[in-house]
């Protein structure tokens, strides 16, 4: 019996009961699944995720929002075999499946990780330093970034109904923006799984997330300019999409991770004795295979200099000989089939067009034997490795992709000839290098970084821990230029702020550490009476401050330090070398004896609340101090932020050592841990 796929709008699961579109399995075309999107009401959805999700969500901080990724991802994990068990119907194998449902689990952990480790326990977040505007530091500014009032409308591929949704879902709502996502039809089956899943552990608040099985309907003309798409598919309909009327007239936030022929290059420098030629064969087979080719990151052109192209080439058949199909079922190690017939036909005739400037020299693309298929049945297709005839002569080799377990051999001459015809992709999410000459290296990435998203250097020394030229990463950019779509999606906070406004805020030093909650030169800075090391966590307040006693700077000061700590540096021991030093009057104080006698005038020694100091940040040196000068130091709390743990908090001083004329020498952030009673 097929499932009949529901939408879940506006926090209700809804059945279409007509516009029913067949979904088959891949593995031996019985309808798995049947899909559609009549009669739901586009318009009531976006209404729902902007009036119900949004304010939900922003009523949250990024902690508290790191928290429910967290607790949703270990909710999915214990339930993510149901997940695997309709995923093989989209013909991939356990470990195919594994890249879509446990990194799509893994992404979403890291991006919990990353909101609470990196970002503030608020709502909004502060961009870059402090500008100062005016002569007497009255008027500054700063930037803010604040999530958007709007809804996120997620357009997944078929190739990853768990990555595709988890990825761009995560960033969304550490954001703060609900989301509504659209899976493609032919896997949509997994997908809904996923959203059921999320939906039954409740930790989302309601209106985060809505889920359209089929067809986008009039989504996109409810939209506005406090709304984003983001996009993962073919460059046609990414196009249609991009000039949708309504999308161009809101200049509404379009990110499009679309075609890309992606490479791999093998350098000049290696020849089949050395390691990195296996390397580079091994990772072409691979990624020919996982999941039927069917990945945007994998590789589609395989350049290779001229008098490798044979020994590749042969080494690429032997290998390519050992890939088995098979029912993904039953057999994890064997290649499973294209996720639809109609996905095979559209391979098929991308390889017709290659045709025209490549020969093929392994597979057939008519033909597919496994044990255990039926290639009449299923979407089976073996691997077609191609060889270009004149590669500098070549079109379509550069412009046609065929999503599958298809790639091209093309021969180079040198270097420069190498990067010209990677360049002819036009913008691809990422390549791969595998080189162990420095100079190599170097012009390669600088000539192709313009046209990448990512770029893998593979060699003998990073091999065995590389994550592979097929797998994005969260803490690292997905996306490419032109023709891969412009669009850049992953890269740790990076895509969490496309889902942000930037602002800029001018005003007071004291209303912008009112507004941000970060101390700032210019804003009151109000003296204490108690040392501030002997308040709690809950106790300190921003701006809090003290100023201590002066200290004197001795020569015997600078000498027992030199030769207690073994800096005998030349500034510091011998006058007449470092007065001819340009930025030294004579001998000075070490900066560390500057750090430690500043610690020594700041510090309260009694036990008390604080609990540790575990680093500086920003530490400069601004003034030499010399011999009978005299230091004091002015310590301000700058900011507060929760701990993971709620015994303490951490905090965030101001440290400004001055001289006897009141010069800073030096300035730095000290980050302490503050016990935090419970309230």
């Amino acid at each position: 019996m097929s499932h009949t796929l529901q939408s879940f709008a506006r926090d209700t699961w809804v059945t279409p009961a007509q516009g029913l579109v067949d979904i088959p399995s891949a593995i031996d075309g019985r309808v798995v699944a049947r899909a559609s999107s009549a009669g739901l009401d586009f318009a009531a959805l976006v209404r729902h995720a902007r009036e119900v999700g949004g304010p939900a969500l922003r009523a949250m901080s990024f902690h508290q929002r790191a928290d429910r990724l967290k607790a949703l991802g270990a909710y999915l994990t214990e339930r993510k075999e149901q997940l695997y068990a309709l995923a093989a119907d989209t013909g991939a194998n356990r470990r195919d499946n594994a890249i879509d449902i446990d990194g799509g689990l893994v992404t979403l952990a890291a991006f919990a990780s990353r909101g609470r480790r990196e970002l503030p326990d608020s709502n909004f977040i502060t961009e870059g330093e402090v500008e100062a505007l005016s002569k007497r530091g009255s008027f500054v500014g700063q930037h803010i970034l604040t999530p958007l009032h709007g809804v996120a409308v997620h357009i997944n591929a078929f190739n990853f109904p768990c990555w595709g949704l988890l990825e761009k879902l995560a960033p969304a709502l550490l954001a703060g923006v609900p989301v509504i996502a659209k899976p493609a039809t032919a896997t949509a089956y997994v997908a809904e799984a996923l959203v059921k899943l999320i939906d039954e552990s409740k930790l989302l608040p309601p209106g985060a997330l809505q889920l359209v099985c089929g067809g986008l309907g009039d989504l996109l003309d409810h939209l506005n300019g406090q709304d984003l798409i983001a996009f993962t598919g073919s460059l046609e309909t990414s196009e249609k999409l991009r000039a949708h009327p309504n999308v161009a007239r809101h200049a509404i936030r379009f990110i499009a991770e679309r075609d890309s022929l992606n490479a791999a290059i093998l350098g000049p420098d290696i020849t089949p004795a050395d390691p990195e030629f296996d390397l580079f064969v091994r990772e072409i087979v691979r990624e020919m295979t996982a999941k039927a080719g069917q990945k945007c990151t994998a590789i589609r052109r395989v350049l290779v200099p001229r008098a490798q192209q044979a020994a590749v080439i042969d080494a690429l058949k032997a290998k390519l000989a050992e890939v088995k199909l098979g029912d993904p079922r039953s057999n994890d190690k064997a290649m499973g089939p294209l996720v639809s017939r109609g996905q095979r036909d559209a391979v098929r005739a991308a390889i017709a067009t290659l045709q025209s400037e490549a020969e093929i020299v392994f597979g057939d693309p008519e033909t597919a034997a496994g044990e255990g298929i039926d290639a009449q049945v299923g979407a089976y297709m073996a691997p077609v490795l191609l060889r270009a005839r004149e590669p500098m002569a070549a079109k379509h080799v550069h412009a046609t992709e065929a999503f599958g377990p298809v790639a091209t051999v093309l021969a180079y001459d040198d270097v420069g000839q190498a990067i010209e015809l990677v360049r002819r992709g036009e913008g691809s999410l990422v390549a791969s290098l595998f080189t162990y000459e420095d100079a190599v290296a170097e012009q390669m990435i600088l000539g192709l970084a313009p046209f990448h998203g990512r770029l893998l250097i593979v060699d003998r020394d990073d091999a065995a821990e590389s994550t592979g030229h097929g797998t994005p990463l969260p803490a690292l950019l997905h996306g490419g230029p032109g023709r891969a779509g412009g669009g850049e999606e992953l890269g740790g906070l990076r895509s969490v702020v496309h889902y942000m406004q930037r602002t800029a805020i001018q005003a007071s030093p004291r209303r912008l550490a009112k507004l941000t909650g970060t101390w700032t030169r210019g804003a009151p800075a109000a003296a204490t009476a108690v040392h501030p090391f002997k308040l709690n966590y809950n106790e300190l307040q921003i701006g809090q401050s003290i100023e201590t006693e002066s200290r004197p700077i001795t020569l015997d000061d600078i000498e027992h330090f030199a030769h207690f700590t073994g800096d005998t540096f030349y500034a510091h021991m011998d006058e007449a070398a470092a007065k001819a030093n340009p930025f030294f009057p004579g001998r000075v104080a070490h900066g560390y004896l500057i750090l430690a006698f500043a610690a020594g005038l700041f510090v309260d020694p009694a036990p008390g609340p604080l609990l540790a100091n575990y680093g500086l940040d920003n530490l400069r040196f601004l003034k030499p101090v010399s011999p009978d000068d005299t230091i004091k130091v002015k310590l301000t709390v700058k900011q507060k932020s929760a701990a993971r743990r709620p015994e303490y908090g951490e905090v965030r001083w101001d440290v400004e050592v001055v001289n006897q004329n009141n010069e800073p020498v030096a300035r730095y952030d000290l980050l302490t841990m503050s016990a935090r009673p419970a309230a």
